[in-house]
Formats: C-alpha cells, structure tokens, sequence
C-alpha cells in the first residue's frame, strides 16, 4: 500500500474518530444540564465498569463469576433505566452512546490484527481520487449529451445506446455487465462514459476512470519502482467500476499486454464491471489483441457500435460558420 494513501487513510480515521468523540463528550454535558439525575446514573455504571476490572485484575473475591454476573446485571438494568429517561425527555435512547463512522473498528482502521474493512474501501476511493484528479469527470452529463448531432440511421442507433447507458448507470450495481464500446473519434464514447461515472460516483461507488496509456504507465511504474507498491494495480482491480479510455493506442509490449489481460480476466473473475471505449472495430481487436484478449473483449462485453460524424468537428465547423458572420 502506497505510504501516501495509508497515511491519509489513517488521519481520516483518526478524524473520525476524534470527532465522534468529541460529539459524545458534547451529549453529555448537554443531558447533564437538562437531565441531572442522569448524570448521578451514568456515575453509576461508569462505577460499576471500574468495580468490574478490580475484581478480575486482582482475582480475590470469593465466587469472582457469580459477583462478575451480579455486577453485569445491575449495570444492564442502570442502562435501561437511563434510555427509559432519555426517550421521556423526548431524546433517542441512544443518544449518550458513542457513535463511530464505523461501528466494526471504532474508527481504529483494525479490526482484529487486520485492517478493517472500511479502511479498505476508504484507501481504495483515496486512491481512485488520485488516478482521477486529471480528469474532468464533472463536465459530462446525459443532460449535456445531444442527439441532435446525428441523422438518419445514426441516430436511431444513437438514440438506443443513449437509452441503454442512461438505464444502465441509473440501474447500476457493482455486478453490472461489462460494456465495450466501439467506434470512430468524436461519437460521444467518452461523453456517455463519463456521464455513466458521475451518476455511479452520486451512488458512493468508487470508480476509476483513466485512458489505457496512463493505467499502464502508472501500474508500470509502481511494478518498477523500489517500493514494489500495489496501491493503483489494487484500485484498479477492486474499483466498483473501472472505465478505460481508448484502448489500441497503447505500445505494444509484453508488460503491457500481459497487464491488460490480467485486468479483464480478474475482474471479470471477480463479477466487477467495466467499461472500454476503442476507435478499433471489431476485426481490428481480433487483429491487434492476443486471443485470450479478444475473447473476453468480444464474448464478455456488451458491445455498443456508435456511429455518425465526428461531433466535435461538426460543432467547430457550426462555430467557424457562425463566426464568420460577424
């Protein structure tokens, strides 16, 4: 795990838990000033906690179980007392409780002698946010999409991909279906991959979106550097949703070949979606990739072929004609 991301994790964590904290301490001097025989009760069980760990540090009483379980049940019965109070003044019955962010590890990042879960996740989105930093995520959105670029049997082509993209990311779930989309440049493929990212992020999935080039380059260089980390090779394979951009303007080497294989077959293995946009067809993957790539390219993904003109030469030459106008 990269140094970086674990120590930011970690201060996250520690925020959190600092936080929860300092709202717990916050509750009962509140309840304290408008409830005060609640402050003699909770002295009571803070009591019988201290009296709990005399007798089983210093193991002397006589029947230490018996006088453990008559302790336990007096401290059940002042607990219940205490919520009885709380829900008669009109607060929740576990309003004195303390409330972590994640009630596994008390928002330590362990549970056990492992890292907990949550802690997992948290440096996988933290990760994910890195990869993602240079993107413009925000600037694509179905709203934002225009079918009006498009004619005839594009656009009835078009118009069904826009439909399915749009069910597709609002219907998401992290066993979604893989989704290959194919095609020229300037079709929308990445408009509509992008706006399948900012409806799947607004559900709290992470998800990892980057060209082929720079996912390689950057999995490349962590293989190769001395710290031997796995911290981008990790999000990319445990993503929620990874969506790869341009895929056949990679260099051809066996790293980066053998890498691309290992993406699809593990996360294909793994019942984890994703999504891969190519200006390569069909006979052109067949041609470019090794078979086993190819194989789960074109059996294990939906395949969306875009058509029509280039959109974004068609809106250049609509300005450049507006423009001359003036």
């Amino acid at each position: 795990m990269d140094n970086e991301i674990f120590e930011k994790a970690m201060l996250t964590v520690k925020n959190r838990r600092n936080a929860a904290i300092a709202e717990n301490e916050r509750r009962i001097d509140e309840i304290n000033k408008k409830i005060p025989q609640l402050r003699e009760i909770n002295d009571t069980i803070f009591n019988t906690g201290k009296e709990l760990i005399r007798i089983i540090s210093e193991n002397r009483e006589a029947d230490i179980p018996a006088k453990i379980e008559q302790l336990k049940k007096y401290n059940t019965d002042i607990q219940s007392m205490s919520r009885q109070i709380l829900i008669q003044y009109g607060y929740p019955p576990d309003y004195l409780d303390m409330h972590y962010t994640c009630p596994v590890c008390k928002d330590t990042g362990y549970s056990g002698t492992s890292y907990c879960e949550c802690f997992k996740k948290l440096c996988g989105k933290l990760t994910a946010d890195n990869l993602n930093k240079n993107t413009n995520l925000i600037l694509s959105s179905f709203d934002t999409f225009s079918l009006s670029y498009y004619t005839d049997e594009a656009y009835d082509v078009m118009k069904r991909i826009f439909n399915y993209t749009q069910e597709y990311a609002y219907n998401f779930t992290e066993h979604s279906e893989n989704i290959l989309m194919t095609g020229g440049t300037g079709l929308g493929k990445t408009h509509l991959s992008l706006a399948i990212a900012n409806e799947v992020l607004k559900k709290g999935c992470p998800v990892v979106y980057d060209s082929i080039i720079n996912i390689l380059r950057n999995i490349e260089k962590e293989h190769f550097s001395y710290e031997h980390s796995s911290a981008v090779i990790d999000s990319i394979m445990n993503a929620g949703l990874l969506i790869i951009d341009d895929l056949g303007t990679e260099y051809q080497t066996n790293f980066y070949s053998s890498t691309i294989y290992n993406i699809l077959d593990s996360r294909i293995n793994y019942n984890l979606p994703t999504i891969i946009s190519t200006n390569l067809s069909y006979n052109e993957i067949k041609r470019r990739y090794e078979p086993r790539v190819a194989s789960r390219l074109l059996t294990k993904y939906r395949l969306l072929s875009f058509m029509g003109k280039d959109v974004r030469l068609t809106i250049k030459k609509q300005q450049s004609k507006l423009s001359s106008q003036f």
